[in-house]
C-alpha cells in the first residue's frame, strides 16, 4: 500500500488534477445553497484554488531547473529508466573507482572526491533512482535492487571494472551488496562508516529514522504543491528516500534482510577498507535517550563494536581511523583524508595486478 502511494506521489503533475478536484468539491458544496454549505464550499474552494497554484508553480520549477541544470554525465538506460552516470578521468592501468554517497542522496554529495580522484585515475558518480538526474524508478526501493541497478548502470555506461567501490553510511551498505554479488568485477571495497544492518535490528528504539522516512514523504508532499523554497526538486526524490528507508526498521530489515546482509566471509579475500571514526561524534542524542549511565555505555558499547563488523566480511581487510574530531560526515569535514585512503588502495591494486 505504501509503496502504490510513493508511486503515485512521485508524479509531478499530480498537484494539478487534486487540486482541480478539491475546487470541483469547493463548488459543489456552494451549489447546496444553505448558507453553511456555501461558506464550506467558499473556503474548499479558495485552497483548490491555492492547490492549483502551488502545483503550476512546483512544474515551472522543475522545468526551470532541468533547463538550467541539464545532467553533467550520461543517461542510461536501465530496464526502460535512465539513470545518471558521470565518468571522468583514465583509468590507466586501472582499477575505476565507483563512488556511492550515503543516505538516498545523489551521486553529486561526493563530487569534490570525485574531482579529487578523477586528476588520478577513471572515476564515476552515480545517482540512484530517485535522485539527482535519474529518473525516479520503480517501487518498492531496496538496496538489493540497487545493488543490481547500480552494476546495469556501469555496464550501460561503457565502464568496465575492475572497480574499486567507494560508500558513505546507506551508500556502504550499497555497495558491500554489489561486491557480495559480482566479485569478479570489484578490485577492492572501501566503506566510509557503511550502515551496519545490527544497528537497524538491535539498537535501542530511535524514532529517528522513522521520523526522516515521514519528512521525506511530507517534503515529496510540500514540493507537489509549491510549498518548498529553492529550486524545483522532483516530488519523487522524496517518495524514493522514504520507499527505501523502510528497510531501516526492524520489521522492515527482517522483510529483506537475507538479500541484503554482507556477513562474516561473504566476500573471501576481497581487499578492504573500512574507515570509520574512533569515537561518537555525533551520535548524542542516541547517548541521552539512555536510562542510566549504565545504559549509556552499553550503548556506546554497542555502536562502537557494530562499526567494526564489516571487517569480518573478508579476510583482507584493514581498519583505518578518521582524523581526530571528525564524525560520521568525515567524507565531507576531511575530504582530502577519504581521496588519500582511497588513492592509497588504488595504487597497491595496481602494483598487485598491473
Amino acid at each position: 500500500m505504501a509503496n502504490s502511494l510513493f508511486a503515485v506521489l512521485s508524479r509531478d503533475w499530480l498537484g494539478v488534477p487534486v487540486a482541480v478536484l478539491v475546487t470541483g468539491a469547493g463548488g459543489g458544496l456552494a451549489g447546496v445553497g444553505a448558507a453553511w454549505a456555501v461558506a464550506l464550499g467558499g473556503l474548499v474552494t479558495a485552497v483548490g484554488v491555492l492547490l492549483g497554484a502551488g502545483a503550476v508553480r512546483h512544474l515551472v520549477l522543475v522545468a526551470r531547473e532541468r533547463r538550467e541544470n541539464p545532467p553533467p554525465g550520461r543517461l542510461v538506460d536501465v530496464g526502460g529508466r535512465r539513470m545518471h552516470v558521470l565518468a571522468e578521468g583514465e583509468a590507466g592501468s586501472g582499477p575505476t573507482v565507483v563512488w556511492m554517497s550515503g543516505g538516498h542522496a545523489p551521486g553529486g554529495e561526493l563530487r569534490e572526491l570525485h574531482t579529487m580522484l578523477a586528476a588520478r585515475t577513471r572515476s564515476v558518480l552515480v545517482d540512484r533512482f530517485g535522485s539527482g538526474w535519474s529518473d525516479v524508478g520503480r517501487f518498492p526501493r531496496t538496496t538489493a535492487g540497487e545493488a543490481e541497478e547500480l552494476l546495469a548502470a556501469l555496464e550501460g555506461a561503457g565502464e568496465r571494472g575492475p572497480f574499486v567501490l567507494v560508500g558513505h553510511s546507506f551508500g556502504g551498505l550499497l555497495v558491500a551488496n554489489v561486491a557480495r554479488r559480482r566479485p569478479d568485477l570489484v578490485a577492492g571495497l572501501v566503506l566510509l562508516d557503511p550502515t551496519p544492518l545490527e544497528v537497524i535490528a538491535f539498537a535501542p528504539l530511535s524514532r529517528q529514522l522513522a521520523g526522516m522516512r515521514r519528512g521525506f514523504l511530507l517534503m515529496a508532499v510540500r514540493q507537489l504543491f509549491g510549498a518548498h523554497r529553492g529550486p524545483g526538486g522532483r516530488a519523487g526524490q522524496g517518495c524514493a528516500a522514504a520507499s527505501i528507508f523502510a528497510e531501516l526498521s526492524p520489521s522492515g530489515l527482517a522483510a529483506v534482510g537475507w538479500e541484503t546482509v554482507v556477513y562474516d566471509g561473504d566476500l573471501g579475500d576481497l581487499p578492504l577498507v573500512l574507515v570509520i571514526p574512533r569515537d561518537l561524534i555525533g551520535g548524542e542524542a542516541v547517548l541521552a535517550g539512555a536510562r542510566d549511565q549504565v545504559e549509556a555505555e552499553r550503548i556506546s558499547r554497542f555502536y562502537l563494536r557494530s562499526r567494526v563488523r564489516y571487517l569480518a566480511a573478508s579476510t583482507a581487510s584493514r581498519l583505518v581511523h578518521t582524523p581526530e574530531g571528525t564524525g560520521h560526515d568525515f567524507p565531507h569535514e576531511a575530504p582530502g583524508f577519504v581521496a588519500g585512503v582511497v588513492e592509497d588502495l588504488v595504487r597497491e591494486l595496481r602494483a598487485v595486478s598491473p
